[in-house]
């Protein structure tokens, strides 16, 4: 390789990556944390809902003695990010906090409160479906 060669080749590969590192960063995981075999039914009240990304957050709570509740308590419903939920209908005031709603979704494998957002049965009963790959299953209670 000659040397203008060698120094042409030096400084596209630093205009490359002073290109790469000055894009904004941007953090995402994967659903790897749900268990996509069960699915787990939510009756309760919203208590937020965050209309942002990477994902739309549902808080919900699910009072103490309701007969088919799996716990009561605060539970967190994950959603795609707003681009996609938006394809699907939903906007940032498709809930608000007071609805009453059930969300059907994949629960955590740990067990711990909160489940992946299959979609939601909003109180004036439509559907509201998290993404467009919808599961052909039937919600269990």
């Amino acid at each position: 390789m000659g040397r203008f060669s060698a120094a042409y080749m030096g400084s596209m590969l630093a205009g490359i990556l002073a290109g790469a590192s000055s894009l904004p960063a941007q953090a995402h995981h994967s659903f790897a944390m749900f268990d996509h075999a069960k699915t787990l039914t939510l009756k309760g009240t919203v208590e937020t809902f965050t209309w942002g990304n990477p994902h739309v957050h549902i808080t919900i709570d699910i009072p103490p003695g309701a007969a088919d509740a799996p716990a009561a308590g605060t539970w967190d419903v994950e959603g795609a990010s707003t681009n996609i939920m938006f394809r699907q209908g939903w906007n940032r005031i498709s809930l608000k906090p007071g609805d009453k709603i059930t969300v059907v979704g994949f629960p955590t494998r740990d067990g711990s409160r909160g489940v992946a957002l299959i979609y939601v049965i909003t109180p004036t009963g439509e559907k509201l479906w998290q993404d467009v790959n919808r599961p052909s299953i039937a919600p269990q209670s």
